[in-house]
């Protein structure tokens, strides 16, 4: 725990912007090997399982390359549930946030979780354990900053992909947010720069669904229901969290009732455990950015012929190649 919390909270918010000035030194994330994990999913959003290395072909810069490592992937998922503890999920009383004990409840035994919070930068709650039981107290021990303060999502990110990068196997940010983000402008490019090449993957889970479409009181309707300038500031923060989840072959997700936000963290539960790992050797050492992509051609079942495929196929799209 005290190495956890000392390589998330030494990269004070100050710090980070005195790195952003260099986001070419910052970013560091070269291989020799390109790990890939590969969720695949059916039509009916059911995930496919059975498939073999023959069924995947991935594409460097749109050059295919030869798989030197494949595995239908088992092993425990490590997963860092990254909590932003502002005043607007204060007001929401921490309902959503405990309801992510659904996902605790999802996760195998032998799955790792980790807790961090974020306001102004991340603070570490709770190191990689098995123990889902210190997950949940993790949860009652949150205290939101009130009042207006900073909520820096992007470079709350992007100091955790920095402590994220030395450890290894799969791993997933699970974002439980608004998307509301103060981060300056060099810092958010900075984080998707990061999020682009990195090898973890990022589900967002919207906390805002209640605050958008805000239930009248009596005759009387929350002023942020009229508000059109409310309205483009929640729509840019769910474009944010789109952007951020599907450049790491993440997803978000945008509930609005208890029931949504169980669904959507049984399913998270199932998503961080059902990878196909590729890998292949980088083609170049030019130190430059690579897009990837992977295909399925397995076999299709017969309701995929009026859609043309029988799968969806998550991944990440970029790494960045060693230099020569």
């Amino acid at each position: 725990m005290l190495f956890f919390a000392t390589a998330v909270c030494a990269c004070s918010f100050a710090n980070g912007q005195e790195n952003s000035q260099q986001p070419q030194q910052t970013i560091q994330v070269s291989v020799d090997r390109v790990n890939v994990g590969v969720i695949v999913t059916d039509l009916r959003g059911q995930f496919v399982e059975g498939l073999r290395r023959e069924d995947f072909r991935v594409f460097d810069n749109g050059i295919e390359q030869p798989l030197t490592g494949f595995a239908a992937v088992e092993e425990p998922a490590q997963v860092l549930l990254l909590i932003e503890a502002g005043p607007a999920v204060y007001l929401l009383e921490g309902g959503h946030v405990q309801a992510a004990v659904a996902l605790l409840n999802g996760l195998s035994t032998d799955d790792r979780v980790a807790v961090v919070k974020y306001a102004d930068s991340p603070t570490a709650l709770l190191d990689f354990t098995a123990d889902k039981q210190a997950a949940r107290t993790a949860f009652g021990e949150l205290r939101f900053n009130l009042g207006f303060g900073s909520l820096n999502l992007t470079s709350s990110v992007s100091k955790v992909l920095e402590w994220l990068a030395s450890v290894r196997d799969k791993k997933t940010i699970v974002l439980l947010t608004t998307g509301v983000d103060t981060s300056p402008t060099n810092e958010f490019a900075l984080a998707m720069q990061q999020l682009k090449v990195s090898d973890v993957r990022l589900l967002a889970v919207s906390l805002a669904g209640n605050l958008q479409n805000p239930q009248p009181v009596g005759k009387k309707k929350s002023p942020a229901a009229n508000s059109n300038k409310a309205a483009e500031e929640f729509e840019k923060a769910n474009q944010l969290l789109k952007r951020m989840a599907e450049s790491t072959g993440g997803r978000a997700y945008f509930p609005t009732t208890a029931k949504e936000f169980t669904s959507v963290y049984a399913e998270i539960a199932q998503l961080v455990r059902h990878e196909y790992s590729l890998a292949f050797a980088p083609p170049a050492h030019d130190g430059l950015v690579h897009s990837i992509e992977v295909r399925v051609e397995a076999p299709q079942k017969p309701e995929a012929s009026a859609s043309g495929s029988a799968y969806r196929v998550d991944h990440r799209r970029a790494y960045l190649a060693p230099p020569g």
